[in-house]
């Protein structure tokens, strides 16, 4: 099925995933979800993904990442903020701290797809794609 918002599409297969427990989800491969990805696996909310396929079939594999026994989810929201038919830009003073620093926030910089951390600690603002915690 063909998704003009491939963000939250990602966004709502990893959501679907975790609720449902799987370990892994599959999810179409763009350059813009290949860095969003990078940015969970870095910041440990994801296991690792891995990218399968050829040409328009690429698919990311994201294996996702459950905390203690009773298999909860290291994910609990992730909340989309800038949408196709209403994009949030903000400067580097302005950029969100989710939580009080807890979660993260998803920013699209000249620099590419980075945490508002990292974009805070760069000088960098851009659009704010989703929350993560």
């Amino acid at each position: 099925m063909a998704a003009n918002d491939t963000i939250a599409d990602m966004l709502t297969r990893i959501r679907n995933a975790s609720l449902a427990r799987h370990q892994v989800t599959e999810v179409p491969s763009t350059k813009m979800t290949r860095s969003i990805a990078q940015v969970l696996r870095d910041e440990g909310f994801i296991a690792d993904f891995t990218e399968d396929g050829e040409g328009v079939k690429r698919k990311l594999m994201i294996s996702l990442k459950y905390q203690g026994r009773s298999h909860q989810p290291i994910i609990n929201t992730l909340k989309r903020v800038s949408k196709p038919g209403l994009r949030v830009y903000a400067s580097c003073k302005e950029l969100p701290r989710v939580l009080g620093g807890i979660g993260v926030a998803v920013i699209s910089t000249s620099s590419g797809i980075m945490t508002d951390r990292d974009a805070r600690r760069k000088g960098l603002g851009g659009e704010v794609l989703c929350y993560i915690w």
